[in-house]
């Protein structure tokens, strides 16, 4: 059995300045995702060998900044409007209390979707070749925030066997050991998806596939994952024992899997 170390949040004190370890995995999924565009600039998709209008660094920095602001105001909504809606119904001001927490990444996707679909728009690009594009870059991301919420030690897993060697104890979650949920999410939704999508995306695909594909993947690795992961306290099970993630995952898979299918027909 293993003891979750007692981290600092905090990674560096300048004075009154505090840079928390959680920004910095933020600040590593955005240069992720710049290296990772910067790769993808040279796929035949996108680096103009077939025709089509070939991308520039500039387009990933544009991604990047519309996606940072859809991530943030659609994981925000996302959360008041999935998980507490009631309270925030009664309390509209704490909306904007970002720093007291509380993001999904359910509705933070919304927002990326939409910051997607404004910058195909103003760039008179097609939506899915957009989605394609950023797809295969966002896992690296979801896994440098899971390690995130590791060293903060929070949205631990559900109890686990004693006898199982991972099973760790966190600090105010009792004194019985719990699933490492956070590395199970950052091996199956970072890792593990990151090495499918890129491998997947690197052949000529239909448009509209790659970013099928994240949807399936993703709502499946999610869905397992719940199942090692403590359901929000607020919440608990909802109906036929699922959590609300896994319910938000339902419509990925199914809408992943439909939308794969109608892009593959000729």
């Amino acid at each position: 059995m293993l003891i979750h170390p007692a981290i600092n949040p905090v990674a560096l004190q300048i004075g009154p300045v505090a840079v928390h370890w959680y920004g910095l995995t933020y600040l590593a999924a955005f240069g992720l995702f710049m290296v990772l565009g910067s790769r993808r600039l040279r796929h035949p998709a996108y680096n103009g060998s077939q025709g089509q209008a070939a991308w520039a660094y500039r387009d990933v920095e544009d991604i990047l900044f519309l996606g940072v602001l859809g991530v943030v105001l659609g994981g925000r909504i996302g959360y008041c409007l999935f998980y507490k809606p009631g309270y925030y119904l009664t309390h509209p001001l704490e909306i904007f209390a970002v720093w007291q927490g509380g993001m999904s990444f359910h509705g933070g996707m919304l927002g990326v979707i939409a910051a997607m679909a404004w910058f195909a728009h103003s760039r008179k690009r097609t939506f899915w070749q957009v989605t394609d594009f950023v797809a295969p870059c966002v896992p690296t991301g979801l896994a440098a925030g899971r390690v995130g919420n590791f060293i903060n030690g929070e949205l631990w897993g559900r109890l686990a066997d004693p006898g199982l060697p991972w099973g760790m104890v966190f600090r105010g979650a009792g004194d019985l050991p719990r699933h490492p949920s956070q590395m199970y999410q950052f091996l199956l939704e970072g890792l593990l998806l990151f090495v499918l999508l890129w491998w997947y995306a690197r052949a000529p695909r239909r448009p509209g596939q790659v970013a099928a594909i994240f949807l399936l993947g993703y709502g499946t690795f999610r869905f397992i994952a719940e199942f090692f992961r403590e359901p929000d306290a607020h919440l608990g099970l909802l109906s036929l024992g699922m959590s609300m993630g896994q319910w938000l995952c339902i419509p990925m898979v199914g809408g992943g899997a439909l939308l794969w299918w109608l892009k593959s027909k000729p």
